[in-house]
This record gives C-alpha cells, structure tokens and sequence, in this order.
C-alpha cells in the first residue's frame, strides 16, 4: 500500500502501514525502539510524527511499554522539537487520546507553522 495515496481505513496506522515501510518514509530518527519521520499526510508544513515501534495503545494506555521505552520515546521527542525550534523559531508537541485519536498507537506530532488545511 503506498503511504501517501491510498486511504487507509483500519485503526492502527503505525503498526499496520508505516512501520512495516520504513524504507518509504522520510525518517529523521531511527533506534531500536522509537521511529521519527515526516508525516505522509501533514497538517502543518513541518509535521514530524515521533512513533513507538512496540505497539503503545496511547498515552493513557501503555501497555506495551516500560520505563526504557517510555524514556526512550520522551528523549527523542525533545530532539526533534529541539531541532524544529531552532530551525522554524517554534515547535509544537501533541498526542491525541480516545475518539481524537484516529490511530490507536501511540504517537507524538512535533510541528511548527500554520495548518495547512
């Protein structure tokens, strides 16, 4: 399935499309437990989606992770939207939770500059 054309109607994007697929996102980050990239279909003209690689239900559901994961993810978040910021002057961090949440994993957008929609 190419990840930037065909819409996807299941309820785990991550774990189902992008992390099978690596190889044709535009990472920024890649370790053993945690995946940066540029997202297929951003909101904003930086939009960067910082991704467990375990399956994480969200942040008030982590099952799945443990404190290195949870450690992990957190140090990786803060270096991509250390580089957003001082590249773009600003960055923003948001997680969605229940019926906002449109993939039931977690994941993290790092930001910066008006929505382009």
């Amino acid at each position: 399935m190419p990840l930037t054309t065909d819409p996807y109607d299941g309820d785990d994007f991550y774990c189902d499309v992008a992390l099978p697929n690596l190889r044709d996102l535009d990472v920024v980050h890649d370790s053993e437990g945690v995946v940066a990239y540029h997202h297929t279909r951003p909101f904003w003209p930086v939009h960067i989606v910082v991704v467990p690689k375990r399956h994480v239900p969200s942040l008030t559901d982590t099952e799945g992770a443990d404190e290195g994961l949870a450690r992990e993810l957190l140090s990786v978040v803060q270096r991509v939207a250390g580089a957003v910021e001082a590249e773009h002057g600003a960055a923003a961090v948001l997680t969605n939770l229940g019926r906002y949440q449109d993939s039931k994993h977690l994941h993290i957008h790092v930001s910066s500059g008006d929505p382009l929609r």
